[in-house]
């Protein structure tokens, strides 16, 4: 069971910090869906981002206290160079194109490549639709998307920044996620050292089934853009 806990409380004691990345075109929305979910805010004037910034909050996931460590990058092309360090220790990733620009889409296949060429092999991912609030100005059909994400074994969700809609479900799946992969790592871990074997996971699968998600046998995989687009096995299977 996981909570959306307050935005910051210094004393709490933190249990596990998870590092995630949002990756895309520049003016997708990136940093409001930042703003939206650290601190439930929505500027409509809001500048492009310059270089790198981060925000934090902190969650409740299962009983434990989970710190959000979320990473927002300029997308413009000059500040490409930062890459190796911003994906560094990244568990997670949120891919955003903007659903009233056709290009953003477009480009999601390259960032999803860089993103696999500099993060660990297990990240896991979320395709973000943003802006849903201008559906009269949609270039970007959401069965593309699911298809793509289908494809690519991502979660998918379209959001809205400034209406709030999905933001707070899209970082709980995937912080949710994160959570699953790392207990059940610590798991296997656990009963290695019980077997008098070494705690190393090297060479080890871990196939972790989607949060709180199950897949009838015969569905079409993807049905609403509020639910997740997960392989046909309901796994992410890395």
């Amino acid at each position: 069971m996981a909570s959306g806990g307050g935005y910051g409380d210094p004393s709490q004691k933190i249990d596990y910090v998870f590092k995630v990345v949002l990756i895309g075109d520049s003016a997708v929305g990136k940093s409001q869906i930042l703003a939206r979910f650290s601190r439930n805010e929505f500027s409509l004037d809001s500048k492009a981002t310059i270089g790198v910034e981060f925000q934090t909050r902190t969650l409740v996931i299962e009983h434990k206290s989970v710190k959000a460590q979320i990473w927002d990058t300029a997308g413009q092309e000059r500040y490409r160079a930062v890459t190796s360090a911003y994906y560094r220790g990244a568990v997670g990733a949120m891919l955003v194109y903007d659903i009233t620009k056709r290009q953003t889409f477009d480009h999601i296949p390259r960032w999803l490549e860089e993103l696999r060429g500099h993060a660990d092999k297990n990240i896991v991912i979320i395709l973000l639709g943003n802006k849903s609030d201008l559906e009269n100005q949609r270039e970007v059909p959401t069965e593309d998307a699911k298809e793509f994400a289908q494809k690519e074994g991502l979660f998918f969700l379209e959001t809205s920044a400034l209406e709030a809609t999905n933001v707070e479900t899209a970082f709980m799946t995937v912080l949710t996620e994160i959570f699953n992969i790392v207990n059940k790592k610590n798991l296997v871990a656990d009963e290695n050292q019980g077997n008098g074997n070494p705690t190393s996971l090297a060479g080890k699968k871990i196939v972790i089934p989607g949060p709180a998600q199950e897949i009838p046998a015969k569905s079409n995989m993807c049905c609403r853009s509020a639910e997740m687009a997960v392989p046909k096995d309901g796994s992410l299977i890395r």
